[in-house]
């Protein structure tokens, strides 16, 4: 049973939702030893999970690598060759490590709205011309997270959603999740997989326990370190001034969180042993919803 106290800080939270207008559709809290608590504004459907896709995908490489399928600094074209001839000068350079901290040093945009593109995605990333060596500066694009999952699909024999369903989802129950994909049969990696917020919730509790799902060890401990420790400046203020391999380092309680536009959150705190997850839709600077968290719900935990 959850305490009294995580109740009224899910009161404080639903006030501060109410008075601000913050646009939360569902909010889930895990603390070792209670049962999760959970409310809801709106009818509990999947939906697109946005950039939180992202934090599943780097899953999927950390599993890879646990299963020798790859080395975080494997060259990338050491998976795709087939992107060799066309690729641009310096590219023989670019790991899968740089893919995962933004740092692949390609300004690629995939601007088309409903995600059409004439080609292969990959192969145009890969022809784009650097505009800084792998390694050395931070530039979010989701591209690089598509070619993860690209890379997936050559190391394992399986697209990324394929490959995660024994691994991943099937352990922690989420039956038949839906990922949107190129027009080439690829999930998009980036964005676009479907779930509902419990079922965020517990890659979130994964994370939290150093990959471990209720007593079964599902990412390796020493690659969910790696996750949220091994962070990339971004010039940018505050709680995301740091990213980890597809997460997010937060600036208070040492914690770290999966996040995606609108207000997509899921948050691993484990100075509390605890896991907030939340999904909303919010068009206004989506920290406003990482400060009622913290000003409402963390200082009952």
């Amino acid at each position: 049973m959850a305490s009294d106290g995580i109740r009224l800080g899910l009161l404080g939270l639903r006030q501060a939702v109410h008075e601000h207008d913050l646009g939360l559709e569902g909010v889930h809290v895990t603390r070792d030893g209670e049962e999760p608590v959970s409310f809801r504004w709106v009818s509990d459907d999947r939906r697109d999970i946005y950039s939180v896709s992202k934090t599943f995908t780097s899953v999927a490489v950390g599993m890879a690598w646990a299963e020798g399928l790859l080395e975080l600094d494997d060259p990338v074209l050491a998976h795709l060759p087939e992107f060799t001839r066309t690729a641009a000068d310096g590219v023989d350079e670019l790991t899968v490590r740089h893919l995962l901290s933004m740092t692949a040093g390609i300004d690629f945009r995939w601007d088309d709205p409903d995600l059409d593109f004439a080609g292969d995605p990959a192969q145009a990333f890969l022809a784009t011309p650097l505009n800084s060596p792998p390694g050395t500066k931070y530039a979010y694009r989701g591209t690089n997270s598509y070619l993860l999952g690209r890379i997936i699909a050559a190391a394992s024999g399986s697209d990324l959603r394929e490959f995660l369903m024994p691994r991943l989802f099937r352990p922690l129950e989420i039956g038949n999740p839906q990922w949107f994909r190129c027009p080439l049969g690829f999930p998009l990696g980036a964005i676009g997989l479907h779930l509902r917020t419990d079922e965020i919730a517990r890659l979130g509790e994964t994370l939290l326990y150093d990959g471990n799902f209720r007593g079964d060890q599902l990412v390796p401990a020493d690659y969910v370190e790696l996750m949220r420790t091994e962070l990339t400046p971004t010039d940018r203020p505050g709680d995301n001034a740091s990213y980890g391999l597809h997460c997010w380092s937060c600036t208070r309680d040492d914690a770290w969180r999966m996040d995606g536009i609108y207000g997509q959150f899921s948050i691993m705190l484990p100075n509390h042993h605890a896991c907030i997850t939340v999904t909303a839709h919010y068009e206004k600077p989506t920290t406003d919803i990482l400060d009622a968290i913290w000003t409402e719900l963390v200082p009952y935990l």
